[in-house]
């Protein structure tokens, strides 16, 4: 079994803490130590003068992870914008992948299965690079980290194109891909979210693990593959 993953996804708002979190839950279920990281959140609000970052404190919660979350998420970001965006908004230092990577060997040292979630699209910029330098986004965070990806894409109109550009990015800067979920963010069925999965099956030779339906678990298929 894999030590580590990272979860990222085709763009904003396609279901990677729901993802993080139902398999969570399912490896302390099996009694595994699960540790959880969201290096980086931004848009969070302000409680008690601290930034609480929702989506890590959710993974947190469904990991049963007591460890500080400082450690499970070292950046956070009152602005809702792309990280270094964000940190150049709130006047702040942006994300250090270094750093992030001393974090995670803090994690991994203690937990059975590391859970990571990345940040935005696959593509969302998490520092601007140096003159004549690339910008890094979470390809750069997995080969950081030295862990496999899972995708998640919006299973709506639009989701092969997401995709398969998805899947190209990853695989030009040489990332290991566990396979690729496609989640109903919204209750409308579409014509395309009836197709996607068997036709991103004809498309690409990276697994795709299953369809999660709109407010329903995730299915023990996928589960089970990303255990194993």
């Amino acid at each position: 079994m894999r030590h580590g993953i990272l979860i990222t996804g085709t763009e904003v708002g396609v279901g990677k803490t729901l993802i993080g979190c139902a398999l969570a839950f399912a490896a302390h279920a099996r009694g595994m130590r699960v540790g959880v990281m969201k290096p980086i959140e931004t848009g969070c609000r302000e409680v008690a003068g601290l930034l609480e970052p929702a989506d890590a404190r959710g993974l947190a919660y469904a990991a049963a992870c007591d460890l500080p979350i400082d450690l499970i998420c070292p950046y956070r970001y009152r602005s809702p914008l792309a990280p270094p965006a964000a940190a150049e908004a709130d006047d702040v230092a942006p994300p250090d992948l270094l750093e992030i990577a001393e974090v995670y060997r803090k994690i991994s040292a203690r937990s059975d299965f590391v859970i990571v979630e990345g940040i935005g699209g696959i593509a969302t910029p998490i520092a601007w690079g140096a003159a004549h330098s690339r910008v890094k986004d979470s390809t750069d965070l997995a080969r950081t980290l030295d862990v496999d990806i899972v995708m998640v894409a919006k299973n709506s109109a639009g989701c092969l194109n997401a995709s398969m550009l998805t899947i190209y990015h990853a695989q030009s800067r040489g990332l290991g891909i566990v396979g690729l979920i496609l989640n109903d963010v919204d209750a409308t069925a579409s014509p395309a979210g009836d197709t996607n999965l068997e036709s991103l099956r004809k498309m690409t030779e990276v697994p795709i693990l299953g369809r999660v339906r709109f407010k329903q678990p995730v299915t023990r298929e996928i589960i089970d593959t990303l255990l194993t």
